[in-house]
């Protein structure tokens, strides 16, 4: 028998956001670690606002909601606003109500801002690389440029310096590639399930791989050279590769919308939590 087509609008829902996401969903390991990792982070939170004025965007659902950016691809702050009006799922995991009014995408942009002021992105990438080495083996495994003609002459910082950015650097992956403004991220990377434990973010120059490789490498306790990890790493090197190629697809930093390389670390720390947080979903599942 054919079902009928009914328009009619529901005028309640006797149900709960919690009730309406699935118990499997992927997202809800996520949301309990990103959980776990923020409420270490409240005395920071503390610090950035004081208690005084009118009451600001709750930090947590800030954070919460940037990581849905990365994790969904979502491009702007514009669509995931417009995401957060009518997608449930997304409701839950930000901890919005359903009947909750959704902030502005500008507003919503300046009180991100607001955390660039703290160590903010660090502190939560720390905390989801210490709650995975607590588990352990649990995881499992303004306006247009003027037009000049440069035909047949070398790029420069001196005469293509960025005037939005001008902490980025030309660079190129080859000898045969073309030279762009960028920075350069770099990881570093465990052995056994591939998670991040280490990142930084530099300007381009040729030394500056073999610098954040030294400065991440003296942050190991222990020794590292004489360590037998050492010979392991070299054969598990393309580990690192699958984190670049995860933040340049889905978490949509292939093109940094970005300016300075404050925020630039800020975004690509954030996105080496959120590439932790799918990896230890996946191994405790295949685990489970």
């Amino acid at each position: 028998m054919r079902g009928e087509d009914r328009q009619q609008q529901e005028m309640f829902l006797y149900a709960s956001l919690e009730e309406l996401v699935p118990a499997n969903h992927p997202l809800r390991p996520i949301r309990a670690m990103v959980d776990e990792a923020l409420w270490k982070l409240d005395a920071t939170f503390d610090e950035l606002y004081g208690e005084g004025g009118r009451p600001s965007i709750a930090p947590e659902r800030l954070l919460r909601a940037q990581l849905l950016m990365l994790l969904y691809s979502i491009r702007s702050e514009r669509m995931l606003v417009e995401q957060l009006r009518y997608n449930l799922l997304f409701r839950w995991f930000v901890g919005l109500g359903m009947n909750e009014e959704v902030w502005h995408a500008t507003v919503f942009r300046k009180k991100r801002d607001r955390l660039l002021e703290g160590e903010v992105a660090r502190e939560f990438f720390g905390a989801i690389v210490r709650m995975a080495k607590r588990r352990g083996n649990g995881n499992g495994q303004v306006g247009r440029n003027r037009e000049w003609d440069w035909r047949g002459q070398r790029r420069r910082h001196e005469t293509h310096a960025s005037t939005t950015d001008p902490e980025a650097r030309l660079w190129r992956k080859s000898q045969t590639a073309e030279a762009k403004l960028c920075y350069l991220g770099h990881v570093l990377t465990e052995n056994r399930h591939g998670l991040v434990v280490n990142v930084r973010v530099t300007q381009a120059h040729g030394r500056a791989e073999r610098e954040a490789a030294v400065e991440m490498a003296e942050e190991i306790p222990g020794g590292t050279r004489r360590h037998e990890g050492y010979g392991l790493s070299q054969r598990a090197r393309k580990r690192v590769e699958e984190f670049f190629g995860w933040m340049k697809t889905v978490a949509g930093l292939r093109k940094v919308r970005w300016r300075g390389k404050e925020k630039v670390r800020w975004m690509v720390t954030l996105a080496a939590a959120a590439y932790n947080l799918v990896r230890m979903r996946n191994l405790m599942a295949a685990t489970a």
